[in-house]
């Protein structure tokens, strides 16, 4: 019976959705607790050829890109607040700061022996929504979280990254 692991024919489970680093500037970003489904979506084109009226053709037209959300816990880590402000500064000049506004980020979801099973590459990346300051509540039982919503151009999986061999 067929299991769908190649190097690990004895693993049933699919991998576990809480073991994950995001990577930018070239080291992980600290803190992050939750990131959104990576999702695209391929527009259905319709149109009827001449003289078979009866039946829709089906073509694909242009593939969009979810925004992917990340969210942490509120730390003295500046990336998120540094990275929205590239954006829109409040203070002094109003312009983007084009250079630097882009960037490549990198997903990487590990298996439960923290060795990486799959990365993925989310290609100009900026943040189209920060949220820093939850709503505050004294009578709450639960941790500050941050989070920005990030408009990309696309997204691969890292063919090289193989499965990993599972100890024993």
């Amino acid at each position: 019976m067929p299991t769908g692991f190649q190097v690990n024919t004895h693993r049933f489970d699919p991998y576990k959705s809480y073991n994950f680093r995001v990577k930018w500037d070239g080291r992980i970003v600290c803190g992050i607790s939750k990131v959104s489904a990576l999702k695209r979506t391929t527009e259905v084109v319709r149109h009827r050829e001449g003289g078979d009226n009866g039946v829709d053709r089906v073509s694909p037209g242009r593939t969009t890109y979810e925004a992917i959300t990340l969210e942490r816990g509120v730390t003295h880590d500046p990336d998120f607040e540094a990275w929205a402000n590239l954006v829109h500064v409040f203070a002094g000049d109003a312009e983007m700061r084009l250079r630097s506004l882009r960037k490549d980020i990198i997903i990487e979801l590990y298996n439960e022996a923290q060795q990486l099973a799959k990365r993925y590459r989310v290609y100009r990346c900026w943040v189209s929504e920060f949220q820093t300051n939850p709503e505050l509540d004294s009578n709450a039982n639960a941790v500050a979280i941050e989070t920005i919503k990030l408009e990309h151009e696309g997204w691969e999986r890292d063919l090289d990254v193989p499965e990993p061999e599972e100890r024993g």
